[in-house]
């Protein structure tokens, strides 16, 4: 697979869930993950990057029931980017990582 994203993180929020007449799950969540470095002076820094991140099916319904904020997550999917016009009619673009694999440590 050549798109393909593996993060472990925290959660940012409580998975959001929408229930489709379907009967289709997906659930959103916001994942943050932290890189430490040290300066050139030695001094140890942390800077931590936040993902949009969602997922569908039996994934979401694990990342619902498991899944809270604050709480660590092994994530594996795939980066999707999508394009949408926004309510004042200009174009914008969005990037997250749709999860096909969870697991909550």
């Amino acid at each position: 697979m050549n798109n393909q994203v593996q993060l472990i993180g925290n959660m940012g929020i409580d998975p959001e869930v929408t229930n489709f007449e379907s009967g289709a799950k997906k659930v959103r969540f916001s994942l943050a993950t932290n890189e430490v470095y040290t300066t050139k002076t030695g001094d140890k820094k942390q800077k931590t990057q936040w993902h949009n991140v969602y997922a569908w099916g039996p994934t979401a319904s694990y990342i619902a029931k498991s899944g809270k904020k604050g709480r660590q997550l092994a994530i594996t999917g795939k980066l999707r980017t999508e394009k949408y016009i926004s309510k004042e009619g200009k174009s914008r673009t969005t990037t997250g990582i749709e999860v096909s694999r969870a697991i909550a440590l």
